[in-house]
């Protein structure tokens, strides 16, 4: 190997380290350090090394490399398997297509200049080319992939095996046609090449449609999501209302009538029938306590709501102290979908359990924040994956600048919500 050669190889696997860290940083959300570089650069180093000296590069020392670049984001950045997966095999795909498509024009036109010493100015164009490429594609894949907190991760099973397709495919073309060029060109040779490059350039635009329906269909349950929780929250709506309305009409009947027994009661304490008007005065206070609610936290839709799901859960013990600043500085809305969600999985908790049952809500103050408790019995054993309705509880939370924590302990379990009410 020739200076020139060792000097562009080096330069190649420089280039790469960088792009292939940054990329795996970038798309996973995890800061680059330089131990992380230095690490993937001498696995790549003795990999180059050992494919040399035992003849083995093509397919196995790129399989090698993608598995260096996996074990660096996976045990170096402490990236998720999927994602470290993800990442290694998008950033060799695009590296080896974008080889793929500067060999194309190499093998094709090339040839006629060797010999010449316009061939190192050529090929050092051609390794520019490359860089600018590989760059181009990668900021397009993260601006495709943009990632927010938990946003695609859980769906990454159906991007990484379109992606796993490709870049076989990538890798039979390079292994198959490029082994080496040929030193006369024909118009046979040119149009073989011209095809082979109109081929990875839609592979290229196939992998950016691939990467764009993903964005699209993790968007889509995200919505869906969304959508469940303002359905949720609008049925919650409707039980505020209908009970309002039920309220209202029993405090005008009771308002309607209120002289009437106002007079009855005058008649029997001017006749000197003083039981008789004490058990008069019984029946009136109870029902004046028929109209109010049973929960009184400050907040009506926190009332109606508490009565509403802990009325149908009469055999679970609950005991609520909880009073509700005012102004709460939450939004009717939002409360509506913290406390159907708490309540629907507390309860159904309590319901799973085959021994004692408790429930208990409770909430504190602490200048700015408002720390929400949501404690009641459940089964031993692991908890069941988060479902729609913790995760409702997380975006209600997260708009409010706050946080959500879960805990078990044996038979119980606790929800803590943490909002800022300023």
């Amino acid at each position: 190997m020739d200076l020139f050669s060792a000097s562009l190889d080096g330069l190649n696997l420089a280039g790469q380290v960088v792009m292939h860290i940054l990329f795996t940083g970038h798309l996973t959300g995890k800061k680059s350090k330089i131990w992380h570089f230095v690490l993937y650069f001498f696995q790549l180093c003795v990999i180059w090394f050992v494919s040399n000296r035992f003849s083995l590069s093509g397919t196995p020392s790129v399989i090698a490399c993608v598995l260096a670049l996996y074990a660096t984001s996976r045990f170096g950045m402490g990236n998720q398997r999927l994602a470290s997966w993800l990442c290694a095999v998008l950033a060799f795909y695009i590296s080896q297509l974008s080889f793929g498509i500067v060999n194309s024009v190499e093998a094709a036109f090339f040839p006629r200049f060797i010999g010449s010493p316009l061939l190192y100015l050529l090929l050092f164009a051609a390794q520019v080319l490359f860089f600018a490429l590989c760059i181009c594609c990668y900021r397009a894949v993260l601006g495709l992939l943009a990632r927010t907190e938990d946003s695609w991760t859980p769906y990454l099973g159906l991007l990484l095996f379109p992606v796993l397709f490709f870049f076989a495919a990538e890798l039979y073309i390079l292994q198959m046609d490029y082994s080496f060029f040929l030193p006369i060109i024909s118009l046979e040779e040119v149009g073989k090449h011209s095809t082979l490059l109109l081929l990875q350039v839609s592979g290229l635009a196939a992998l950016f449609c691939t990467l764009y329906a993903y964005r699209q269909l993790c968007q889509g349950f995200a919505a869906q999501a969304e959508l469940q929780s303002l359905v949720q929250a609008a049925q919650a709506q409707k039980v505020y209302i209908a009970e309002a309305q039920a309220r209202y009409e029993q405090t005008r009947t009771f308002r309607h009538d209120i002289k009437n027994h106002l007079s009855v009661l005058d008649g029997l304490l001017r006749g000197g029938r003083l039981e008789e008007g004490r058990e008069y005065l019984k029946k009136l206070e109870t029902a004046s306590e028929a109209l109010s609610f049973p929960y009184q936290t400050g907040n009506p839709v926190v009332d109606i709501l508490l009565g509403e799901k802990l009325g149908l859960a009469k055999e679970i013990p609950a005991e609520v102290s909880l009073v509700l600043p005012t102004p709460c500085g939450i939004d009717d809305f939002d409360l509506c979908v913290l406390f159907a969600n708490a309540l629907d999985n507390a309860i159904t908790a309590c319901h799973s359990c085959s021994g004692e049952k408790a429930l208990h809500i409770g909430g504190k103050q602490q200048g700015d924040f408002y720390m929400l408790t949501f404690e009641n019995t459940c089964p031993e054993g692991p908890l069941p994956p988060a479902g729609t309705g913790l995760s409702n509880i997380r975006t209600v939370a997260e708009k409010y600048h706050g946080a959500v924590q879960t805990e078990k302990t044996g038979g119980k379990f606790s929800l803590n919500i943490l909002l800022n009410i300023s």
